[in-house]
């Protein structure tokens, strides 16, 4: 393989397809899979024992195997990966969750085989979040106890391990797929259509178009307040031409969110009910799935576990793929390699800061890539001028994380000029900030009541 990025890119594959592989209609041994059938985007239906999706093209109804979903899957991730490496990517450990059966797992190796893929071997996706972190790799002496918690888009999973002498073993397992981040989404998505309804007196709940637009905003500023205080949420023409424009802060949104929460760190407690233990007995926590990144979750693990090391340092939705990387490594081989080059995530070298003005008239600075961010990474900012001034500027400085002002320097500004003054209020000034993997940043100011619009890119930012 060609370049260091070998490992991370062409192995380290995680798998979340296939709730429906290998599964049938009515089977009593099988009561997820009317669930899932349920909540299918598409028309599920069973056809000589097997079941099928009922796609409707337009010109005809195809009848598609989850199997072929899962090749087509397997294909464009093999694709990406010769994009980027410029060679064939062929060797692959793939990750699944611990509830998979064998005759899943069979049929998932054979969607990869048909696909290309040599496949390594299938792992687990919690002994892939303790091999990303090195555990019981770099000491293998000793035995300790593991909560690897895991709060994708759709579920919650939890598994408690025990580390020994370098060997995993699983102690207790759970999942639930009444938690996830489309719970936090949804509900969020439901706050903004009672603002809605609120301001304008229409209820979009029952118009799905809207509740589309207010989903795709929601998920956004969800992103957003895992490193925001607030975001805003705009959407254009939500509801018979009407623009709607609403503000949510971090506090609003973990009040919002907080049974969703509580349900989560109940689950947990549950958990080591179920195995015996208490949180003493717990040696580390792993934070895998993107929806951990949520820091009201997070502090309410810390406050469950208060003398316990909380594993965060990896983003969490890369951490099971990085695991997935490593074990591939092991398997052909190449477990000498260097690691920290195998696996490097560019980060933001400094902060990147927006200057402000606060109700005294003095300075302020809100961070918005705190040094380390891992990118890409993408941020929005509303700016509030007055609406009698004709002209904003945004101005961007970056400092080395220290906290005195006479660190940070100014390296960019935005103008939006000739804008419609008005006699009172304030104007809204919506700034998308987009650092990629080269740190270089694209900045887009947008007035939201005329939309006028300006943009600028900096080379090198970070």
């Amino acid at each position: 393989m060609a370049g260091p990025m070998w490992l991370q890119m062409m192995q380290g594959i995680e798998s979340h397809q296939p709730s429906l592989l290998s599964r049938k209609m009515n089977s009593p041994a099988d009561p997820h899979a009317q669930k899932y059938i349920s909540e299918s985007k598409c028309s599920v239906i069973e056809k000589n024992g097997k079941l099928r999706y009922e796609i409707d093209t337009g010109e005809e109804t195809k009848l598609v195997n989850p199997e072929d979903v899962a090749r087509l899957i397997f294909s464009k991730m093999k694709e990406t990966a010769r994009s980027v490496l410029g060679s064939d990517a062929n060797d692959v450990v793939i990750t699944v969750p611990f509830d998979f059966g064998e005759k899943q797992k069979s049929a998932l190796g054979e969607a990869a085989g048909a696909a290309g893929f040599n496949v390594l071997r299938l792992i687990h996706e919690p002994s892939a979040a303790l091999l990303a972190y090195g555990i019981g790799q770099d000491c293998p002496t000793g035995k300790s106890n593991v909560l690897v918690f895991k709060l994708g888009g759709t579920s919650l999973s939890l598994s408690v391990m025990e580390v020994n002498s370098g060997m995993y073993r699983v102690l207790s397992t759970s999942s639930s797929d009444d938690i996830g981040g489309a719970h936090f989404t949804e509900t969020l998505a439901q706050y903004l259509a009672s603002e809605f309804q609120r301001l304008f007196k229409h209820d979009v709940r029952r118009n799905a178009r809207a509740m589309m637009k207010l989903m795709n905003s929601a998920e956004v500023a969800k992103h957003s307040l895992s490193t925001l205080g607030s975001a805003n949420c705009f959407v254009d023409s939500l509801y018979e031409g009407q623009d709607f424009d609403c503000n949510v802060s971090r506090a609003r949104f973990e009040l919002l969110c907080s049974p969703l929460f509580n349900k989560c760190i109940e689950a947990v407690r549950e958990l080591l009910r179920q195995s015996g233990f208490t949180a003493d007995d717990i040696n580390k926590v792993v934070l895998c799935g993107g929806s951990s990144r949520i820091p009201r979750l997070q502090q309410l693990i810390k406050d469950l576990f208060p003398a316990v090391e909380l594993l965060n340092s990896i983003p969490p939705d890369e951490v099971i793929p990085i695991g997935a990387a490593i074990e591939a490594g092991i398997l052909v081989g190449k477990e000498s390699a260097s690691v920290d080059d195998s696996l490097m995530i560019e980060c933001s070298a400094k902060d990147i800061l927006v200057k402000g003005v606060d109700e005294s008239g003095a300075n302020r600075f809100t961070v918005l890539f705190p040094s380390g961010t891992p990118l890409p990474a993408r941020r929005q900012h509303t700016l509030q001028a007055p609406g009698s001034i004709s002209s904003v500027c945004l101005e961007l400085y970056e400092s080395e994380g220290k906290n005195s002002a006479k660190e940070e320097t100014k390296f960019a500004q935005v103008v939006l000029q000739d804008l419609d003054k008005k006699e009172n209020g304030l104007r809204d000034i919506l700034a998308v900030l987009t650092m990629k993997r080269d740190g270089s940043l694209q900045v887009t100011c947008t007035d939201q009541e005329t939309g006028k619009c300006e943009a600028i890119t900096v080379e090198v930012a970070s």
